[in-house]
C-alpha cells in the first residue's frame, strides 16, 4: 500500500473540497437568483466538465499552466517553478474537474427557497451577507453536506487529469488511482488490488453518507 499517495490523495480532496465550496456558495447563489440573460451561458460552463473528457480538460489546463500563456509564465515568474506537475497545479485542476458537483447541489438547494424570505429579510435592513449566513446557509445545508461529500469521492477517484497535470512525481502529485495504474503496469496485482479496495471504500462510504442524508431530507 502506498500510504505517499494515500496521503496525498486525501490532502487533496480535502482541499479541492474547502475551496470548492467556497466558490460555489457565491457561484450558486446568483444562479439560483441572479437575472443576468446570460447566466444560462454561465451555468453550462459550469457544468461542462462533467461532461468533458478528462485527458482534454487536462490538456488545456496543462497548456494554460505551462510557460508557452501569460499566465504560467506569470506565475514561473512570481514562484520561481511552473504550476503543471505541482500539488498547487493538482488542486486548481481538481476543482474545474469536480465543479459541477459542488455547485448543482448547492443551486439546487438555493432553488428550493422561497424568494420571499430573502425579500423580507431585506425589508427588515438585514445585508445580503446575514441572509447567507443566516437564511441561506442553514436551510440549505443537507445541499451543502452533499455537494461536500460529491467533491470529495470525485477528487478521489480522479486520473486523467491528475496525470495530465500533475503527472507521476512520487509524494507530490502521485494520487491512488495513478498508484493503481503503476502497479497494473508492473503486474503487481495483489498491490493494485489492495489499493483499489481502499479507493473503493473511500468513495463508497462517501456515497453512502451523501444517500443517508438525502433519504432523511425526503422522510423529513
Amino acid at each position: 500500500m502506498d500510504t505517499q499517495a494515500l496521503w496525498l490523495t486525501l490532502k487533496l480532496a480535502t482541499v479541492t473540497t474547502v475551496l470548492l465550496l467556497c466558490i460555489a456558495v457565491p457561484l450558486s447563489w446568483w444562479l439560483a437568483f441572479g437575472q443576468a440573460r446570460w447566466k444560462i451561458a454561465i451555468e453550462a460552463i459550469a457544468t461542462l466538465p462533467l461532461i468533458l473528457p478528462p485527458t482534454v480538460l487536462g490538456f488545456y489546463l496543462l497548456v494554460l499552466m505551462g510557460p508557452r500563456t501569460s499566465f504560467g509564465r506569470l506565475y514561473i515568474h512570481l514562484t520561481g517553478h511552473p504550476l503543471a506537475f505541482s500539488f498547487s497545479g493538482l488542486v486548481i485542476g481538481s476543482m474545474i474537474y469536480s465543479l459541477p458537483f459542488a455547485v448543482q447541489p448547492v443551486t439546487t438547494g438555493f432553488s428550493g427557497i422561497g424568494k420571499e424570505l430573502l425579500d423580507a429579510g431585506r425589508l427588515l435592513g438585514a445585508s445580503w451577507l446575514r441572509i447567507l449566513f443566516q437564511v441561506l446557509l442553514p436551510l440549505s445545508k443537507r445541499s451543502l453536506f452533499s455537494a461536500a461529500v460529491l467533491c470529495f469521492a470525485h477528487t478521489i477517484g480522479e486520473f486523467g487529469v491528475v496525470l495530465m497535470i500533475g503527472g507521476d512525481i512520487p509524494g507530490a502529485t502521485r494520487t491512488l488511482s495513478i498508484a493503481i495504474y503503476d502497479q497494473v503496469q508492473d503486474f503487481r496485482y495483489a498491490d493494485a488490488n489492495r489499493t483499489a479496495f481502499v479507493l473503493l471504500a473511500i468513495t463508497l462510504a462517501a456515497l453512502i453518507a451523501a444517500y443517508s442524508l438525502r433519504k432523511q431530507a425526503r422522510s423529513g
